[in-house]
Order: structure tokens, then sequence, then C-alpha cells
């Protein structure tokens, strides 16, 4: 169909890697649960924008140059562990703020300092971000797609466009349901402000855990 080539197993190694985890959903997840719904489906829009681009950028064979070049390849890398590393940080320094006004803030403080955090935080770009300095899934895209692709097949972009489509449908319903399971626990954090900074600080390590795994990862 299209040029793709055994789609039923194509569509099984995508939902399992959907389900790994990773500093995309991790994200989403977090700022649904301290923004709610909305912001997270902002986020989430930032990271089917990356993956689109990476998608277009692995069809165009960007992904084969990063792969040929190991210093272009560093330079991504470095840039995309740096920036984690950044967020993990900004994560943690949130969590020692709410940790030190656990018993100050009235609730219309609260909320104004959420609203100010949030304009601040553009999750959207964030999300964008992290997704695009990720030359882990760039090398992954290209690998994967073109075991599905006929390379016989007359319009290739054609065979990238259904895969493509398919894998942000996936990520629309994955994140969909982290955004609203995130929700539910956004009215605890707002109760529970050690838990809420607890949570933070937790997402704050993965990220730099991210970061350590990007900065040690190989062509």
């Amino acid at each position: 169909m299209l040029g793709v080539t055994d789609l039923p197993t194509y569509l099984v190694g995508l939902v399992l890697i959907i389900l790994l985890p990773g500093p995309n959903s991790l994200y989403v997840l977090s700022v649904a649960a301290r923004r709610g719904i909305r912001t997270g489906y902002t986020a989430a829009a930032g990271v089917w924008s990356g993956d689109a681009v990476l998608m277009v950028l692995s069809a165009a064979g960007v992904a084969s140059l990063l792969q040929a070049n190991a210093l272009l390849f560093g330079i991504v890398k470095y840039a995309g562990a740096g920036y984690l590393t950044w967020l993990a940080i900004g994560m943690v320094r949130a969590a020692w703020s709410m940790w030190r006004t656990r018993d100050e803030a009235t609730p219309d403080a609260a909320s104004e300092s959420a609203s100010a955090a949030a304009a601040a935080e553009r999750p959207y770009r964030r999300a964008f971000l992290i997704s695009l300095l990720n030359p882990k899934a760039i090398l992954f895209f290209i690998s994967f797609f073109v075991q599905f692709v006929d390379p016989g097949y007359a319009h290739p972009a054609l065979s990238f466009l259904l895969l493509g489509t398919l894998a942000q449908l996936a990520s629309v319903l994955y994140l969909s349901a982290l955004i609203f399971g995130g929700t539910r626990l956004a009215a605890t954090f707002r109760r529970r402000k050690r838990l809420s900074a607890g949570a933070t600080s937790a997402a704050g390590a993965l990220f730099l855990g991210f970061a350590a795994k990007l900065s040690f990862s190989s062509v």
C-alpha cells in the first residue's frame, strides 16, 4: 500500500517504540500535571511539530549525513544534552522554590505564581526543542522507516507520508492518555506542595539522566 511493505510489523514496532519512556513524554506529563489539559496539549503540539521536522529531515537524508559525520553528530548530541540539563536545573530550582514556600502561599498567590511560571515556561517551544535536539531520534527515524519503504516504488514521498502519519496518530493517542492522566494528579499537587516539589525534583533527575545518556550515545 503506497509503497509500504509489511505494515503490520511496522505498527507493532511503532507501538512498542511509542510506549518507551523518554524526555518528550515525561515533559508533556509534567506540564499537564502542573498546568492542566490545555497547556498539556500545547506541549504535545511542540512534540508533534518536532517529530514532523525530524521525519522530513530523515526522509531528505539528513539523518544519513549525521550518521556519516561524527563531528556534526557530536555538535547536535551535546547541544541536545545541554538543553536537557538546562531544563533539569530549572525543574530542580522550581522544586526548591515550592518546598520553601510550602506553608506560605495563599490560593490566590499560588494561582498568580502558576500563571506567571506558565507564561515564562513556553511549553510549546520547550517541547519542540526537546523533540528536535535528539540525534538518536533522527537516526532512529531513518533506520526504522527505510525498512518499510519499497525501494522500487515510484513515489517514496507517499510512503514516508503514510508511515509518518501513522507515527503521529500513535503519538497523539499516547500523549493524550498522558495528558488526561496527568491532570488527575494536578489537584493533588495543588493541595500538597511537598508532593509537588518531590515530583518536580524526580522529573529533574530523570532529565539529567536523559542528558547523560545522550552525551554517551554514539552514531
